[in-house]
């Protein structure tokens, strides 16, 4: 196996487990355990870990190495507002270059989550297909904007505020999301732009209000400096989640 390759295989299986919370926030990234668990080359670890850390998911400390970026709520509240702006601009560019392959994609991504749990049947643990359902919903909404730059950068920051968001736990039973979700989807598929930028604003600060008064995610982030640094055993799989 390649170094390049080495280096993709641990960056992927990294990023998802950070960005579904399976590595903590603050955890430290010791690239030895690392490579040694994924019998891979140091020199692929530390590529992996700095391709993380443009991306936002790890932070470099001179001289102490790597860790999973720390939570904060001033930080959710920026990212926030950056997806609202480049959300914003992506949704406009898809629903004015969109074709009929775009919206025959979208209504098969609305299908799908619109028919996916976000619990477990006779659980209350949280279902393991719905995060993967509603991101590619997401990415079908902006996916005809014309642009690479920008769905890049809008895929950096879906995975951050998704960390958020599996970190807290947070359900608010008076919250009906797929109700939000089909407001999003009926004026994307009618083409009403004023109403599809209103109806995805809304859905994102109402999402990082709940999560930024949450005595539950406060709590964790007091936590998560406080928790032994483990490092989860990274294996080969993909983790759920992020599409």
């Amino acid at each position: 196996m390649s170094a390049k390759t080495q280096s993709d295989r641990v960056w992927e299986t990294l990023r998802n487990e950070i960005v579904a919370c399976r590595i903590l926030p603050g955890a430290k990234l010791r690239i030895n355990d690392i490579a040694g668990a994924n019998h891979v080359s140091l020199g692929a670890v530390r590529e992996a870990l700095s391709r993380l850390g443009a991306e936002g998911l790890v932070t470099a400390e001179s001289q102490k190495g790597y860790r999973a970026a720390p939570l904060s709520a001033e930080d959710f509240l920026d990212i926030t507002e950056a997806r609202v702006e480049i959300e914003r601009i992506a949704l406009s560019r898809s629903i004015a270059r969109g074709d009929l392959e775009w919206e025959t994609n979208l209504v098969a991504a609305w299908h799908r989550l619109a028919r996916t749990q976000d619990r477990e049947p006779d659980s209350r643990r949280p279902s393991d297909r719905w995060p993967a359902a509603h991101a590619a919903f997401h990415l079908a909404l902006v996916a005809a904007c014309g642009s690479a730059k920008l769905l890049q950068i809008r895929a950096q920051l879906y995975e951050q505020s998704e960390r958020y968001r599996r970190y807290s736990g947070v359900m608010d039973p008076q919250r009906d999301v797929a109700a939000e979700h089909q407001r999003i989807f009926d004026a994307a598929v009618a083409r009403d732009l004023d109403a599809a930028i209103g109806a995805i604003t809304d859905h994102l600060r109402t999402t990082a209000a709940i999560l930024v008064t949450s005595p539950l995610l406060e709590a964790k982030i007091g936590e998560s400096t406080q928790r032994p640094e483990a490092m989860p055993a990274v294996d080969d799989g993909v983790a759920d989640g992020v599409g």
